[in-house]
Order: C-alpha cells, then sequence, then structure tokens
C-alpha cells in the first residue's frame, strides 16, 4: 500500500484488495455537517451543578453519548476505482517518488501503471504504459476499463451501530443510494448527501496509439464535477510541469541529514504527508484528513477535528520546516469559523467573547463526546497559540494586525468573562478544570482546582497576547497584566509537575498534559537552574510510570518533550519506537503497538496523522530551538551523531538557519533575515569567522548570546575557527 498526495479531490491510498488494483478517492471537505443532536441544550452552569451534586450521569447523556449513538456529523467517504489485476499480471516493483507525489506500480509482463495527484489542480491522473503489441484498443479497454466502487450508503442493510473508533456503517447516514451513468470512456457518480446536498465523482480515460490509456478523475462538492480534455500528445497530462514545479519548490524550503538512516526516511515520508494535506485554502488537518478508512464504514472518531492535541500536533513541523504558505491553512479556518464559535461560547457558556469546542465539525460547529475536553475553557488558549506562531515565524504586521491581535483580543475577552476569584487568596480559580483525557470520560475527570493543562495554556495565552499587543503598538496593557498575574503558579511536588493539586501522575498516560509547560509552551527552560530540577523530576515520573498506556502521538510528543529538556538520547529512543512500533508499512501512524505490545497495551489499529507530524517536529527540536526570543542550534544531539546538518529551518522572529556538525563539532552557522529583526544566538564557537557583516558589530552578553541586528534578506554566516 503507498499513498499520494491529499488535498481536495486527491488519491489517498493505492492498494490491493482482492485481485483488484484499488484508487481510494477521496475529498477534504466531504462531510455530512448536519447539527449533533441535544449538545445545543447544554450550559456549562447546568454542567457545574450536576458535578457538584454527583449527578454525572445526566451530563454524559445529553453530552457525551450522542457522539457514539448518532453516526452524523461526520466525515463520509467519496469512492474508489479498482482495475483487474489479472489483466495486468504480477507486481514486480511499486515505487512513491516523494519528491514529486508520482506513484509507478511495474508488472512482471512490462506494463506500468502510473498514478499521481495534481498538487494544485483537484485532478487526478493515472495511466498504463508499455501494453503488449498486437492488442487491440476494444480488448485493452475489455481487461483494463476502470471500475468506480461507490460506497454502501443505502445497501439496504441495517447499519453498525456505536464505537467511533472502529466507524459505524454507512448505511446509518440515511442517504438515497446514488447513482452511475457511464459512456465508453468515462464514468459520473452522483451521490446525494445530507440536507439537499451531494457530491459528483467523475472519471475519464482514453486509449492512445495501442498501447497506452490515460486517465483522469475528480470529486465535486455540492457542484457538477468537470474534467478538462486530456492532451493527446502527451504522454503526461499537461497537468504534469505546473505539478512537478509545486514539489520541486515544497522541497527548496528546507532540508535535514541525520545519521540515522531509519528517522531520516520517516522524516521525509512525514514531511511528505505534511506537503500532502495542508494547503492555505483548504479545511485544517482533521484526524485523518483526506485518507478516510476505505473500509466501508465511517472514518475512526469521524474523521472529525479534536483541539485538545491531534489539530495542534499536525502544524507543529510547519513553522520550524519553513512553510508557513501551509501552517496559514490552520489559521484561515479558525478565522472562518470564529463566528460559529463565538456563538458556541455565547450559548454554552453564557458569556461574550471566544472559545472553541475541542470536537468540531468542518464548520466549527461543536460534537461534543466526553465534555470535560471536547467543551474546556480553555481550547481557544491553545489554538490562538498558532495564531502568535504564524506571526512570530513570519513577522509579517498584516497578519498580526488584521488576525491575530483580533483573534487573541477575543480570546482575551471570554477568558476575562470567564473567570472567578477565590475570596481568600484573591487568585483566579477554575468554576471546573480537566486534564485531557485523564480518568476518561468518568466524574473523577472534573478537578475542582485549576488542572496544571489548563492553567500553564492560560498563563501562556497572557505572555503571548502581551508580547502581540507590544508588537501591535497597544501600549495601556496593565489590565491584561494584571489578568496574567491573578494565575496561580504551576502546581509542583517531588514527583515534578501533577495533574492537579493532590493528584500526581499516577497512572500510564497516552496525552501528556501536565508536560505542556515544557513543550509545546516552552514555559520551562531547562537552561533556568529552578525550571531544571522541575522539569527533570516531571521526566523522571514518567519514566517511572511508563508508557504501558501511550498512544503512538505520546512517543513523538514525548521526543519533544525530551529535546526542550536536552536529553538527546532520550529524545531519539521516542522517534525510533514510534518509526518501528507505532506505524504501518506506509509509515502511517497507527495508534497502537504493531509488535504485540511492547511498549503499550494498546495494540489497535486506528488510523490518525497527528503522530506523524510531531514525530518531524521532534527531529526539529534536536536540530533547532526558538525560545524566548534565543535560537541554539543542535541542541539535543546525541553524542554517536557525529556527522548531522540542516538547511533553512526557519526559527521565531523569522529567520532562516542552515547549520552543519561534522565529527562531532559544529563547523558552520548560516542566518538569512527574512525580516528585518533582532538576531539572539546561543555561539557554540570559541574561535569563530564572520562573513556578511563586520565583526566589530557581533555583540555578546554574560550568557554566551550573540545579538544581531539584521535587515531583511541579510546573510550571515559564522564559521568555527578550529583553534
Amino acid at each position: 500500500m503507498v499513498f499520494l498526495l491529499g488535498m481536495v479531490g486527491s488519491v489517498r491510498l493505492i492498494w490491493q484488495k482482492g485481485d483488484k488494483l484499488r484508487l481510494s478517492l477521496d475529498r477534504v471537505d466531504l462531510w455530512d455537517d448536519r447539527p449533533m443532536a441535544t449538545i445545543d441544550k447544554l450550559s456549562f452552569k447546568w454542567v457545574i451543578n450536576k458535578v457538584k451534586a454527583n449527578q454525572y450521569d445526566s451530563v454524559q447523556r445529553w453530552g457525551d453519548e450522542p457522539y457514539e449513538a448518532n453516526a452524523a456529523p461526520t466525515k463520509i467517504p467519496g469512492a474508489a476505482l479498482e482495475f483487474n489485476l489479472q489483466a495486468l499480471g504480477k507486481v514486480v516493483n511499486n515505487d512513491l517518488d516523494i519528491s514529486n507525489g508520482l506513484s509507478v506500480i511495474k508488472f512482471d509482463n512490462g506494463i506500468v501503471f502510473n498514478n499521481y495527484i495534481h498538487a494544485v489542480n483537484q485532478v487526478g491522473y493515472f495511466g498504463f504504459e508499455s501494453l503488449p503489441d498486437g492488442l487491440t484498443a476494444a480488448s485493452l479497454l475489455a481487461k483494463l476499463l476502470p471500475q468506480l466502487q461507490i460506497p454502501a450508503y443505502n445497501s439496504g442493510k441495517k447499519g453498525t451501530t456505536g464505537n467511533s473508533v472502529e466507524g459505524q456503517g454507512l448505511e446509518r447516514l440515511g442517504y438515497t443510494q446514488g447513482n452511475v451513468k457511464t459512456t465508453s470512456n468515462s464514468i459520473l457518480y452522483h451521490q446525494p448527501t445530507w440536507n439537499n446536498t451531494y457530491y459528483e465523482v467523475l472519471v475519464k480515460w482514453q486509449v492512445f496509439k495501442g498501447n497506452m490509456i490515460i486517465g483522469q478523475w475528480t470529486i465535486s462538492n455540492n457542484k457538477p464535477a468537470i474534467l478538462p480534455d486530456l492532451n493527446t500528445s502527451l504522454k503526461e497530462p499537461t497537468g504534469w510541469p505546473s505539478h512537478l514545479s509545486w514539489w520541486n519548490e515544497y522541497w527548496t524550503r528546507s532540508s535535514v541529514s541525520l545519521p540515522d538512516p531509519q528517522l531520516e526516511r520517516q522524516y521525509y515520508l512525514e514531511m511528505y504527508k505534511f506537503g500532502a494535506v495542508a494547503r492555505a485554502t483548504t479545511p485544517p488537518i482533521s484526524l485523518q484528513a483526506v485518507w478516510t478508512a476505505d473500509n466501508g464504514n465511517l472514518p475512526p472518531w469521524k474523521g472529525d477535528f479534536h483541539h485538545d492535541l491531534n489539530t495542534q500536533l499536525s502544524y507543529w513541523p510547519g513553522y520550524t520546516g519553513n512553510h508557513l504558505d501551509l501552517t496559514a491553512g490552520y489559521t484561515n479556518w479558525l478565522w472562518k469559523v470564529k463566528e460559529a464559535n463565538q456563538k458556541w461560547t455565547k450559548n454554552y457558556f453564557g458569556v461574550e467573547g471566544l472559545n472553541v469546542p475541542g470536537v468540531t465539525t468542518i464548520s466549527g460547529k461543536e460534537m461534543g463526546g466526553w465534555i470535560q475536553y471536547s467543551m474546556s475553557p480553555t481550547t481557544a488558549a491553545w489554538v490562538a497559540q498558532h495564531f502568535y506562531w504564524q506571526w512570530k515565524y513570519s513577522k509579517d504586521p498584516v497578519f498580526l494586525n488584521k488576525y491575530c491581535k483580533p483573534y487573541c483580543d477575543a480570546v482575551a475577552i471570554f477568558l476575562k468573562n470567564i473567570k472567578v476569584k477565590d475570596p481568600v487568596t484573591g487568585k483566579n480559580q477554575p468554576y471546573l478544570s480537566s486534564s485531557p483525557e485523564y480518568h476518561d470520560n468518568s466524574i473523577r475527570a472534573w478537578f475542582p482546582q485549576y488542572t496544571n493543562y489548563d492553567l500553564s495554556l492560560l498563563r501562556n495565552f497572557y505572555t503571548e497576547y502581551l508580547e502581540i499587543l507590544k508588537a501591535a503598538g497597544v501600549t495601556d496593557v496593565q489590565n491584561v497584566m494584571k489578568e496574567s498575574a491573578a494565575y496561580p503558579e504551576f502546581d509542583v511536588n517531588s514527583t515534578g509537575l501533577t495533574i492537579a493539586p493532590g493528584t500526581n501522575l499516577d497512572e500510564s498516560h497516552r496525552h501528556h498534559a501536565q508536560l505542556m509547560p515544557i513543550y509545546p509552551l516552552g514555559n520551562l527552560d531547562i537552561d533556568k537552574e529552578k525550571d531544571k530540577v522541575i522539569i527533570n523530576n516531571s521526566l523522571r515520573q514518567l519514566e517511572k510510570i511508563g508508557t504501558r498506556n501511550w498512544c503512538g502521538y505520546s512517543f513523538t510528543w514525548a521526543a519533544c518533550i525530551y529535546a526542550r529538556a536536552k536529553q538527546a538520547d532520550m529524545a531519539v529512543k521516542q522517534l525510533q519506537i514510534f518509526a518501528s512500533n507505532f506505524c504501518a508499512y506506509n509509515s502511517f501512524h497507527l495508534n497502537g503497538d504493531q509488535k504485540n505490545g511492547q511498549y503499550s497495551s494498546f495494540t489497535y489499529r486506528p488510523f490518525t496523522l497527528e503522530g506523524n507530524f510531531a514525530f518531524a517536529q521532534g527531529v526539529h527540536e534536536l536540530l533547532i530551538q526558538s525560545k524566548e526570543n534565543v535560537v541554539e542550534v543542535f541542541p539535543a544531539i546525541p553524542d554517536s551523531w557525529k556527522d548531522v546538518s540542516f538547511k533553512t529551518l526557519r526559527t521565531e522572529g523569522a529567520f532562516l538557519v542552515s547549520a552543519k556538525k561534522e565529527s562531532g563539532v559544529i563547523d558552520a552557522i548560516r542566518i538569512v533575515a527574512t525580516e528585518n529583526g533582532l538576531l539572539n544566538l546561543k555561539f557554540p564557537f570559541k574561535t569563530w569567522i564572520v562573513e556578511g557583516i563586520d565583526r566589530s558589530e557581533v555583540k555578546f552578553n554574560q550568557k554566551g548570546i550573540v545579538t544581531l541586528s539584521l535587515k531583511k534578506g541579510q546573510s550571515v554566516l559564522f564559521k568555527n575557527g578550529y583553534e
């Protein structure tokens, strides 16, 4: 099984099903977006009262059970193309070229099958070449005519009920079965969906010169499917040059070279996936993005948008990887659904301002399910970090003033309205707090005092918000500073960061919520002695409790945390475990341990993407870190990694950095400023040579930090002087 480009209108998977070669077709915005039943009747005040009265069964009945009981809202699958493998022969080679997204399958009789999805246009292409001589066009069509397999939305069978992990039956959506129209060289499938909407799949093909077939397909959403004419004079369709150009430009943005072949291979597969699913103009990366399970059911967890880590982790590598045009898809979508989120905020919490449901449909509507997390009061504080990062890594003043500040202004209004003061300490306290997904969906998952998860998000939001206001020219920030100072300190004891006051991390748990202050928020810094004690104690407790209840993403997130703690060997170990135990042979993250539970008691196979993308960021965190406006290269490299390098990774402050380490020694660092700015670089050289700036302009502080004021486009190269 290989996977191809995933965006609007794209192939998800190429695989063998029985004696068929199957191309699973999908479109990322194919959704049944009906409202979730009963969820809009909930209120935060009612939930608080029920929890305090120990009547949690009623909360679960209204807030959680509908997610399992109702098939929709949900992501829905498209269709599939199949070709007769018996006519094609035995597969001898099956390659996906991640440099350009081209899949090539070769058969023992010489036939070659090519397949790719255009990087920009909503068209997929397929073609057979080197067909045996002497076959007529009629016999070619008879043997290799593509067959469209449509989903069984109304097969007459009763749909499967329950278990959102395994996926419910498509029949439960209640659609009328779609119709298929065929001609000698085309197939058109029209499928009615919810609320008088529909989608269409169109496939066209032609036979050229008696020994070559070229075809194309597309999926439209609520409008007729249209395909351009094929170019009969070219082996490849005319879209190939622009497709190739997109991928060539994508791969020039950044690169890494690692001495561990397994990790380097996995890294590039993850960055290929990121290039395949992220676009500025498409919906954000959901649990499976465009790769909806092609098993006759709805996707695991409805293929929805989980904002208690899944969407956030999925965009981590885009910032450092220098793909801000693609990370923009997340903030663009959050801005697009802002009004719907504000409506929900008013309805559920009863206050003005902006919060975001922790689980949403494609239009931002709430879906419920484990409402401690799907209706958490701090979700907006986490997604707001991506507005901060989009600005911080780009230093784009237009984005800052038009989107970043207004979004965070709205979040700040909500947080101000939702707070309550402790009459004794004068500090803020929660009505109720939680820590995803500690104690799962029981009443014990609610805490009367701030969890470190909620507290870290709140404290971090105000830290970043104050920086945003300053950059936007706001001088009157006294009230915001008071709001920021009103939150208590993190709860810490000999085990490090606790889950909440009175609750240590006392069981293996998949979500590292209590470690948010280490990563991704960076509230604690391993280079500060007081923080170092907390970080190290927290990690020793994590190791003491063990990984038995971890999922795959737990390991890649842990890799980022260990890298921030500068524990390089442990960071690399987490990445190695993920790549070897928690991925299918096509590199997809399967959540469970696929080697008979070697590291985790979870051995199931539901596919989600966040673990894959957190892996790529784990590699980035080994190579470069930017925090508190200081850039450090090779902060967490194992001693055994003697030769390692990277090119044009992006840092906060909008700098592109390239660096090389040879024989265990840093050899060179190049910095290019993409905007005017002040660079603070943790300097690794005792003796050094500099190019691109006068040596007298290189200033050091007492901590060995070099500070440079750089102009947009300016390049500076530091080289080891080798005493």
